[in-house]
Order: C-alpha cells, then sequence, then structure tokens
C-alpha cells in the first residue's frame, strides 16, 4: 500500500477500545486518524467531540466492543449518530471484535438474543456497513440488512504455523461448534483434524469428555475464536497430552482472557498461544507463551477494496 493515500473522502476515525490497532490500519492505508475526541462528562456520559468536517465523506470507525463492552458500544452507538449529523455520506462501522456475539440464539427459555439486539442498535443509530472479523456464529451476519463483509482470521493464524514449519500436525476443534474453522486450518496447513467432544454443565465451565480423531505423537494446534477464561482450552490441551499428543498450541482471533484466564495458560499444557490484535492485550495480560498477530493489513485492505468498489472476497483465500 502507498505511504499517502490520495483519496481524501476516506476518513478513518478511532474510539477508545483499540486505538494502537486503529493507528495501524490508517498507517496501512496510508492515511491519518482522523481527529476526534471521545471523553466523559462528569456524570459518565459518553461526550464526542468530532474536529475536522466529515460532510460527504465516507468514514470508517474502528472500534471492537470488547470489555468494558457496553462502554464501547455506547462509544459507537453516540459516534454513529454524530456522523450522521455531521452529513458523513458513509459510516461504516470497523468492528473486528463483536461483543456479545455468544448470545446468538436462545439456547433456553426466556433467554435474550443480544447480538441481535446489538445489530438492531448499531443499525439504527444510522450505520451503512459493518466490516468484522471471525464473528462467534456466521449467521450473525444475518441479523443485518445492511451490507456486512465478515473477514477471516484462520489464514494469518495458518501462515505463523506454516511458518514454524511443524512436524505431525494435527488440527483440533475445542468443540463441535468450531469444526468448520478448524477445518479450514487444516486444509491450508495440510493436516487431518481432531474434535474435542464436551459438555458444558453451564456457561464458563467447561468439561472436557472425549478425542475424536488421533493424536498421538502428533503435534496438536488448537484453534477457537474467542478465548475467554480459558477453561476450555487448557483442559483441552490436558485431554491432548494425555492422549499421546507431543505438544500442544493453541490460536484464537479474539483474545477475550477475563477471569482466571492469563493464571490458566501459564500453567497449561500450551506451549505458544497465538492471537491476533482485534482485542487490544495489556502488559499484564501477555506472557512468554503469548504471540500476538496483527489484522491491521487485513482490515486496511479490506476498508480500501470497500471504498474503491472492489472486491472483498478475495481477501477471504
Amino acid at each position: 500500500m502507498s505511504s499517502n493515500y490520495n483519496d481524501a473522502s476516506l476518513k478513518v476515525f478511532s474510539l477508545n477500545s483499540n486505538r494502537k490497532l486503529a493507528e495501524d490500519i490508517a498507517t496501512h492505508i496510508g492515511t491519518k486518524l482522523g481527529k476526534c475526541t471521545v471523553s466523559r462528562f462528569s456524570d459518565g456520559e459518553v461526550q464526542i467531540n468530532i474536529e475536522e468536517s466529515v460532510r460527504g465523506s465516507d468514514v470508517y470507525v474502528v472500534q471492537s466492543t470488547c470489555a468494558p463492552v457496553n462502554q464501547h458500544l455506547m462509544e459507537l452507538l453516540i459516534m454513529i449518530d454524530a456522523l450522521k449529523r455531521a452529513s458523513a455520506k458513509s459510516i461504516n462501522i470497523v468492528m473486528p471484535y463483536y461483543g456479545y456475539a455468544r448470545q446468538d440464539r436462545k439456547a433456553r427459555s426466556r433467554e435474550p438474543i443480544a447480538a441481535k439486539l446489538v445489530a438492531d442498535l448499531i443499525e439504527t443509530a444510522g450505520a451503512n456497513r459493518v466490516i468484522t472479523l471471525d464473528l462467534h456464529a456466521p449467521q450473525i451476519q444475518g441479523f443485518f440488512n445492511i451490507p456486512i463483509d465478515h473477514l477471516q482470521g484462520v489464514p494469518i493464524l495458518s501462515d505463523h504455523f506454516e511458518r514454524k514449519n511443524l512436524e505431525d500436525i494435527i488440527v483440533v476443534s475445542p468443540d463441535h461448534g468450531g469444526v468448520v474453522r478448524a477445518r479450514r486450518m487444516a486444509d491450508r496447513l495440510k493436516a487431518p483434524i481432531g474434535i474435542i467432544d464436551k459438555r458444558r454443565p453451564r456457561p464458563n465451565v467447561a468439561e472436557v469428555m472425549n478425542i475424536i480423531g488421533n493424536v498421538e505423537g502428533k503435534t496438536a494446534i488448537l484453534i477457537d475464536d474467542i478465548i475467554d477464561t480459558a477453561g476450555t482450552i487448557t483442559l483441552a490441551a490436558n485431554a491432548l497430552i494425555e492422549s499421546g499428543a507431543k505438544e500442544v498450541y493453541a490460536c484464537c482471533t479474539h483474545p477475550v482472557l477475563s477471569g482466571p484466564a492469563i493464571e490458566r495458560l501459564k500453567n497449561s499444557n500450551i506451549k505458544e498461544l497465538v492471537v491476533t490484535d482485534s482485542i487490544p492485550l495489556p502488559e499484564e495480560k501477555h506472557n512468554d507463551k503469548t504471540t500476538v498477530l496483527s489484522v491491521a493489513p487485513l482490515i486496511g485492505e479490506a476498508i480500501v477494496r470497500v471504498h474503491e468498489l472492489q472486491s472483498v472476497s478475495v481477501l477471504f483465500d
């Protein structure tokens, strides 16, 4: 990408959730972040000030709705409103991590479908498009009535493992829901797949059952979209080692890493944890096992393609 993008009608703004990623995206495109301040009134209400004209511009707002999710979501909604009232030509939301995505269906009676509610809020506020990465469930795309570009993290994670030249790989999904993702990575690494059959008695409590596939003597790569409390992934790693796997690597797109996650990962059988910067990892969440890969080139490329009316689907290969 050129060091200077020569279309002034493309503007990239960042809110508070992931400024470093937004800067990297802007650098990749060859532009500077738009000037705006996101602050708080003394009672905690969000105050947004856009400090340059956006009239007639195609605006891209970078905001992952990671923790504190409600605060970041509210910033985003108020920013969309501000842009709409400032006559932006189009308002494109770049949401590398989509919060509330795990509440995507009624798993039991009287449950909300918060992922749909968030989609409605974003749309009602006035967004024209969403660019996102590895939604927890791909059908969340259908919760929107505006275009949504759903980028994939698997190629970035796969390339990392390809460069390591590991031998006898098996790509393992920690549950049934992630089999398609594991299959995508396995195809890229020309490896077989395994599946861990687990039951979850209640949210954030995982219980590993049996392993489908032969892992004996193999290098296992566990892949998931989100690692939150790391219960599932560390139990899965233990189960793989007990079943004769030589080493276990783990990777995910969104390192939520809340609660006991860091401690669990540090004491686990996982040799390396590979994540992306879709969610910022503060210093205290880093350790020797963690490798962070950037999604900025992928998202920057997607923004330019959307802006220039080119195909985005080539980025999925």
